[in-house]
């Protein structure tokens, strides 16, 4: 959305052609995503998911810290499981952020990193829930949600007390110092089943 960006982004023939088959009237990620797999398949190129070959770094059913949740955590999250769902049924994002059964933040286009930021400034009492899930029909060839030591940080830094993730849905990067991060931090995470 910068200006003059037809210009800096000139596309060629075979991205112009793929716009305006398939993206002038939507341009939302799932829409972009499977119009450049969809043009990768047709030039011979065959995209897998890629989840099959990492379980375990997959999120796991149930809390997967030693940092326990207390009720008011587990009643945010059974509050927001619902939304995010909606979200993603929409296209909108993968993830939200809640406390008290108040929703404080919605991912957009902005990422999850920058959403996190603007939760800790909406919050600045803390003790608010990141939950963060595939989208219903998350095409799991590309833009697989995805948390690593740095959302621990932004998270401890944003003064967040619990991260729940889609179980199954969601790639834990170096997941034993994850959950060290996280316990060190005061972070309870749990995998949720959606």
């Amino acid at each position: 959305y910068e200006p003059f960006r037809i210009l800096r982004q000139f596309p060629d023939w075979r991205a112009a052609r793929v716009w305006y088959r398939n993206l002038r009237n939507d341009k939302r990620t799932n829409a972009l995503l499977g119009a450049v797999a969809d043009e990768l398949t047709r030039g011979g190129i065959t995209m897998v998911p890629l989840t099959p070959y990492i379980p375990q770094h997959m999120a796991d059913e149930g809390v997967m810290t030693q940092t326990q949740p207390s009720p008011v955590i587990q009643t945010d999250v059974a509050f927001g499981l619902p939304i995010v769902h909606c979200l993603g049924n929409l296209d909108i994002g993968q993830a939200l952020a809640v406390k008290e059964q108040d929703l404080i933040a919605v991912e957009a286009i902005e990422g999850t990193d920058a959403m996190i930021y603007r939760a800790g400034e909406l919050c600045r009492s803390g003790k608010w829930t990141l939950i963060k899930t595939a989208k219903p029909n998350q095409d799991m060839r590309f833009d697989v949600p995805t948390v690593g030591l740095r959302t621990i940080e932004n998270l401890k830094r944003a003064g967040a007390c619990c991260l729940a993730v889609g179980a199954g849905k969601v790639i834990i990067l170096g997941k034993r110092q994850f959950l060290q991060a996280a316990d060190a931090a005061g972070i309870v995470v749990m995998g949720m089943r959606v």
